[in-house]
């Protein structure tokens, strides 16, 4: 009896384990929608910047700087125009989640 119970709790965290990485994989293919709409202008198509350096390279972003993140897109900075009333939370955060798919190392 022990037994079924510890198979099925792993069950059900393989469940909600599976059930997260699609909403982010969601999320990200969502936020990659909203950066060609929106960033990919001045960041590049893909994440790919080709300005010569002209705009920061997203990739480079760590998983720690979300905060960072979220301030430069809402508050702007340097030639960055702030994003604020434009973009919603949930959209600057799906951004966030393609962004941190495509992470370089």
């Amino acid at each position: 009896m022990l037994n079924r119970v510890y198979v099925g709790a792993i069950c059900v965290l393989m469940l909600v384990a599976a059930f997260h990485r699609v909403r982010a994989e969601d999320a990200a293919a969502q936020g990659e929608r909203v950066y060609e709409n929106y960033c990919a202008t001045c960041h590049g198509d893909q994440l790919q910047n080709n300005s010569g350096g002209l705009t920061f390279d997203l990739r480079r972003l760590k998983s720690d700087e979300y905060p960072r993140f979220v301030n430069s897109v809402t508050i702007g900075k340097n030639r960055m125009p702030p994003w604020r009333g434009i973009l919603t939370a949930t959209q600057v955060d799906q951004i966030w989640a393609y962004i941190r798919s495509n992470e370089t190392r």
